[in-house]
């Protein structure tokens, strides 16, 4: 028998030391409260409502499912003012949803200190992004706004058997609204400010409902407009511009009461200022030169503001449809997604030329899953399907060193040499899949699960060592060809590829676990899953050494066990736990090593590690209108055996396993209080307040690069109109200004005898204070 529990929250992040003492008083005073909470309306009765979930490939409540999930629906969005998933960054406990910086929507997520430190176009994620059902196979491009969302879910662990490969970490689900069963119509506008820079300005809506019988509609629009969020010490001006659109418009056609066929599409474009890279000390204690900013303030001056233009075009298509065998469903899930991007970043991230970086990438991706979900006598859940992915990349990366400045070059000058690269990859994969839950009895429910994938790459790839050009031949100590004939592999493929290889890799991903049923809405789990990440190629191959050849390098496996709890106290509250015991093979990793042009960065198989820790989150109402939220996460992650030599000194030994891993932060934790008050016939106030915290964490795997300690506070003000219809916000999001870098990369200490030295380290957003006004009809 399957339990039913009822609320769920949303996982908020962590809670530390002594914080465990004040969720102790907390769950202390409310169990003897005893009191059963009163039904309220949105704000803080939104945060104690079950969350409907996906993450078993069937609809069911977040508190049913047998693994530690943060599941947020579209009230508990709202009440949390989450505008955009960055603000979940530091919320989660053991989960970092941060953008890489790079670009907009790079997503560079890691869960339970398993992600990646690279924005090479091809090297897969640890964490899959599934946006409504349809596996995205590039972490670029992705919208991270939460407007006219159903629902945010971040499963932790190994989800193979059901997800596939690269989801290594776990897997981030993006559900977005469909029409509902009358008109609808919702609309919001906001604009946040800065301690520097401009204000962002933010326009959305949506509308939709029944257009006949048999067919539903909604189109959801959004416009985000920021000024500039810092100010370039260079000149003066404010850089971090970027205009952002998306549409997305959605049908349902119910044809039958059996069949039902969803329609969406997505339209996004995003154009704007490159990366905002801070240069600091690097961790061989050699500054920036000329310019050195602190890591703990936003300091930046780059001759450079960049650019990236950006387009992404989504359909998807899915039926469903209901049979009699085993009262099931037949579900297809088809997507296909166009992404292309151009950009062009200041790597020195000084007010001198000396490493400016274009770039240009086309990617499209097509992928279809059939599967089937039924009960069968009562006891038995089965859900089994195939999958099929197919995904073309076409990379170009090029690097503009030194540049000369003089007027027979014209007013931007030219580079003193240019190095071009990138590459075409192709991807195949195929899987096959089943899961089945037993229930045993009353008490016990034996789950179990595997899938079976096979995957081909075939790539041909340009070395950017092996393409050089330079208007200064003689001053190159490299074969070169003039500026004019550089070559683009993405507009005119006409680079000269030095590499060619292919290969396939198959993998087994097995799941067993077992649930007993405490009581009505309360369970304990035990699980082993194991899941795999994709083997590869490095499509920016920098190195003059030939034996750095761009691969393949090897699938990495991850097999992981799990005992958790789970209870939602009969409506009062929500204690969610879990322990884990991680253990990692051939951990692909990219190393920086420094080189002649810029960076070597070098994907390999590098070790053998173990990564273990704990969860803990509650959401309780103290009173009816009183709700407190904390979590903690803590990480225990080493390596077993390394296989490479991760610092760079020359050899192989007990310095590079006393390494820290990265992305893997030690600590996590959250508190906060949520506030509803009754202002009689005018509405009511909510009132919002969260501290988190997240340790610093390494961010290169010679751990000279690291990711700052973060410290966030979020606090906001919601007047909701008695007539359901207007809201007005006052919010601030990372109120104590805390500095937060999407990566840290350590920049050589010279080029061509130019003085460099320090690093690039795009930065993110500080403190923004707003208002926002939302109509509901």
């Amino acid at each position: 028998m399957q339990h039913t529990t009822q609320p769920q929250y949303l996982r908020k992040s962590p809670l530390a030391a002594g914080v465990a003492a004040l969720l102790g008083t907390v769950m202390a005073t409310t169990f003897t409260a005893g009191a059963q909470a009163q039904e309220t309306r949105r704000g803080t009765s939104a945060l104690l409502e079950e969350v409907v979930v996906t993450a078993r490939k069937r609809e069911e409540g977040s508190q049913d499912v047998p693994m530690a999930i943060s599941a947020l629906g579209a009230d508990q969005l709202e009440s949390l003012k989450i505008r955009d998933l960055t603000n979940l960054s530091v919320r989660l406990p053991n989960v970092a949803l941060d953008d890489v910086g790079t670009a907009r929507g790079t997503a560079n997520f890691s869960i339970r200190g398993l992600g990646v430190n690279s924005s090479i176009p091809g090297i897969d994620p640890t964490v899959g992004i599934i946006v409504d059902g349809v596996y995205i196979g590039l972490n670029l491009g992705v919208l991270f706004d939460t407007f006219d969302l159903e629902s945010v879910e971040v499963l932790r662990g190994p989800q193979g058997t059901l997800f596939g490969r690269n989801v290594t970490g776990g897997a981030v689900l993006l559900n977005s609204k469909k029409p509902g069963d009358e008109f609808e119509f919702s609309a919001r506008a906001a604009m946040d400010q800065g301690p520097d820079g401009g204000p962002s300005r933010y326009v959305m809506a949506s509308v939709g409902g029944p257009v006949n019988d048999w067919l539903a509609a909604r189109v959801t629009a959004y416009h985000n407009d920021d000024d500039g969020f810092i100010e370039n010490q260079f000149d003066g001006e404010d850089i971090g511009a970027i205009r952002q659109t998306m549409v997305r418009p959605v049908a349902v056609l119910t044809p039958t009461d059996a069949l039902e066929v969803t329609l969406r599409y997505e339209y996004s474009e995003v154009s704007g200022d490159g990366p905002i890279g801070q240069s600091h000390t690097n961790g061989s204690g050699v500054p920036g030169f000329p310019f050195n900013g602190d890591r703990e303030e936003f300091e930046v001056s780059i001759d450079e503001p960049g650019s990236q233009d950006n387009e992404t075009n989504a359909f998807t298509a899915e039926v469903n449809y209901d049979v009699a065998f085993g009262d099931g469903t037949v579900t297809n899930i088809f997507g296909w997604r166009d992404y292309s991007a151009q950009g062009l970043g200041d790597i020195d991230s000084q007010p001198q030329w000396v490493f400016h970086a274009p770039s240009w990438l086309e990617y499209e991706q097509v992928s279809n899953e059939l599967r089937y979900n039924g009960l069968f006598n009562e006891r038995y859940n089965v859900t089994t399907g195939v999958f099929y992915f197919d995904s073309e990349i076409n990379y170009h990366e090029r690097r503009d060193m030194v540049g000369v400045i003089a007027s027979a070059f014209g007013a931007e000058g030219i580079p003193f040499a240019r190095f071009d690269g990138g590459g075409n990859l192709l991807t195949e994969t195929w899987g096959v899949f089943a899961s089945v839950d037993i229930d045993l009895n009353e008490k016990w429910i034996l789950s179990l699960g595997a899938r079976y994938s096979e995957e081909d790459k075939e790539t041909e790839i340009a070395s950017l060592s092996r393409n050089i050009s330079s208007n200064f031949p003689t001053a190159v100590p490299l074969p070169t060809i003039p500026l004019a004939q550089s070559c683009n592999v993405v507009l005119r493929g006409d680079c000269n590829y030095d590499f060619v290889s292919k290969d396939n890799w198959d993998s087994f991903s097995p799941k067993i676990g077992l649930t007993y049923n405490m009581s009505d809405d309360a369970f304990i789990y035990g699980s082993y899953s194991q899941g795999t990440r994709s083997g590869g190629y490095n499509m920016r191959n920098t190195s003059f050494n030939p034996a750095d050849n761009p691969g393949p390098f090897d699938q990495e496996t991850v097999d992981s066990l799990e005992i958790g709890y789970k209870s939602s106290f009969g409506g009062r509250g929500i204690l969610n736990a879990a322990v884990f015991y991680n253990q990692i093979d051939d951990m692909q990793r990219e190393i920086n090593l420094p080189g002649p042009i810029g960076v070597i960065q070098l994907v390999r198989n590098t070790a053998e590690a173990t990564i273990m820790g704990l969860e803990v989150d509650a959401t309780w109402g103290l009173t009816d209108s009183l709700v407190a939220i904390a979590s903690v996460g803590i990480l225990d992650a080493s390596y077993d055996k390394v296989l490479v030599d991760l610092n760079g000194d020359g050899v192989i030994d007990g310095a590079d396993k006393d390494l820290d891993l990265p992305r893997a932060a030690d600590l996590t934790w959250t508190v906060g209080l949520n506030h509803d008050l009754e202002l009689g016939s005018w509405g009511y106030l909510g009132s919002r307040i969260s501290y988190s915290y997240r340790d610093e964490s390494a961010y290169t795997d010679n751990n000279l690069g690291f990711i700052n300690e973060q410290k966030r506070v979020d606090a906001g003000l919601d007047f909701y109109s008695n007539d359901g219809h207007w809201v007005f916000s006052i919010y601030g999001r990372n109120l104590l200004d805390e500095v937060l870098h999407g990566n840290d990369t350590q920049l050589p200490n010279d080029i061509f005898g130019i003085p460099l030295g320090g690093t690039f380290a795009p930065m993110s957003k500080g403190r923004r204070v707003g208002v926002e006004v939302t109509y509901n009809l």
